[in-house]
């Protein structure tokens, strides 16, 4: 069958929903499983470390591996990793088998970084040129996976309600269908992914080629000027997400009275937080075309998200009904605005970079946003102790906000994706 466009893009917009369906099967429960298991909070927070420093590790080989032997390939063994640990978190009993479980989903975590989008992009140069313009397919993909995390995250929450007793413990359902899930996603890439056009290499070649290409995309993403700002910004990204993770729960179990309200009332509220960045995802296109170009309307994304995470620390200290309101909308606002702005970032990133690289300078802004996220958790969680939660949200916001001067006069890039050279008086990252 000829790959037109179009099919190149429905198959990548299944993709990307079946890649982060699991993920959002597993939210709700995962906590509250291992915690019925038997496992303390101290055991359950080494076991989500060990994932964390497993997908740090690898996000870079990987993503070499992806450029070097193939975008299929690398999604295929992904999808193999997720539906094994999925299905093995759901009979742990034990403080090991969860961390296997962890060890099994940061492998598959730092395998489906960027693949199926240079899987895409490749595609869609192969078909139209290097020409080909990227931002549609790039807002529907981005949307897709917002909207599979918004249903996993429902489904997840809601299903353990309806499982007839004595049949399946309720909470491990999530993870089986998550494990299902992933199980279909191995077969939709073997069947319906063809490789983009490249050159066969042998194991050896493989071997030494990789180390180089990872060498080459950090050389990139780090000396190219309009990708080390990007790079800077996905640091600063991860910061803010995980200011919010992380002190959200707390303050909305304060809000709604009670623990197991607090964790209904987070569920909904991420729920509208993918919603959001969903929304944010499809309005990415118009949001570039009203400020005249890319770098604009990434510029306006990050101001949004700046606001509602300044909402979020105006209103900490707001109780009842009007702090959860308060709460959710800026959830939603955030959600959006991080999201127009990652895929038009997305867009910049794929032009300025070729095949050999695409997936590994992907897995840089990877990692540089998983960094951000660790510096977060060690000290957002300290300061938000000391100084209270609207403090760390202040902060974040701040961060935030002066993020958005990283997209001021960005270098340029021409219509084929070359980058145009550096004004000498570009602000430096």
């Amino acid at each position: 069958m000829i790959m037109t466009a179009r099919s190149a893009l429905r198959r990548y917009l299944v993709v990307g929903f079946l890649t982060w369906l699991p993920s959002g099967l597993m939210i709700p429960t995962m906590v509250l499983l291992m915690a019925e298991r038997g496992l303390g909070l101290a055991e359950i927070g080494t076991a989500f470390t060990v994932f964390s420093v497993v997908t740090l590790s690898l996000e870079l080989p990987t993503g070499g591996l992806a450029d070097v032997v193939g975008r299929r390939v690398v999604l295929a063994v992904s999808a193999g990793f997720t539906a094994v640990s999925l299905a093995l978190m759901a009979v742990s009993t034990t403080f090991w088998m969860f961390v296997l479980t962890g060890v099994l989903k940061g492998v598959a975590r730092a395998l489906s970084s960027g693949p199926a989008t240079a899987w895409y992009v490749d595609t869609l140069h192969d078909v139209e040129g290097r020409d080909a313009d990227l931002r549609p397919g790039l807002s529907r993909g981005s949307a897709t996976e917002s909207a599979a995390l918004c249903l996993g995250v429902l489904a997840g929450g809601f299903v353990p309600l309806v499982v007839p007793p004595g049949t399946v413990e309720p909470l491990a359902v999530p993870p089986l269908l998550g494990a299902v899930a992933a199980a279909v996603l191995l077969g939709v890439v073997l069947l319906a992914l063809p490789e983009p056009s490249h050159r066969r290499a042998s194991l050896g070649e493989t071997l030494r080629a990789v180390p180089a290409t990872v060498l080459s995309g950090l050389r990139l993403a780090t000396g190219h000027g309009l990708l080390r700002r990007l790079t800077v910004y996905s640091l600063v990204t991860g910061v803010a997400l995980t200011a919010v993770e992380l002190l959200t729960p707390g303050r909305l179990a304060r809000l709604a009275g009670t623990a197991e309200l607090g964790s209904t009332a987070y569920a909904l509220v991420s729920a509208l937080g993918f919603a959001g960045s969903s929304a944010g995802s499809a309005l990415a296109p118009r949001a570039a075309r009203l400020a005249r170009g890319p770098a604009r309307g990434a510029a306006l994304g990050v101001v949004l998200a700046a606001l509602s995470l300044g909402a979020l620390a105006a209103t900490a200290e707001t109780g009842g009904p009007a702090g959860l309101a308060a709460a959710g909308a800026a959830y939603v606002a955030m959600y959006a605005g991080l999201a127009v702005t990652g895929v038009l970032c997305l867009e910049m990133t794929h032009r300025a970079v070729t095949a050999a690289e695409r997936t590994t300078v992907g897995s840089t802004s990877s990692l540089a946003l998983q960094t951000g996220g660790a510096m977060s958790n060690l000290g957002l969680g300290v300061l938000a102790t000391a100084a209270g939660t609207g403090v760390a949200w202040g902060l974040a916001a701040g961060l935030m906000a002066a993020s958005a001067l990283l997209f001021a006069r960005l270098p340029a890039l021409r219509p084929g994706g070359a980058a145009v050279a550096e004004p000498e008086r570009a602000a430096p990252a």
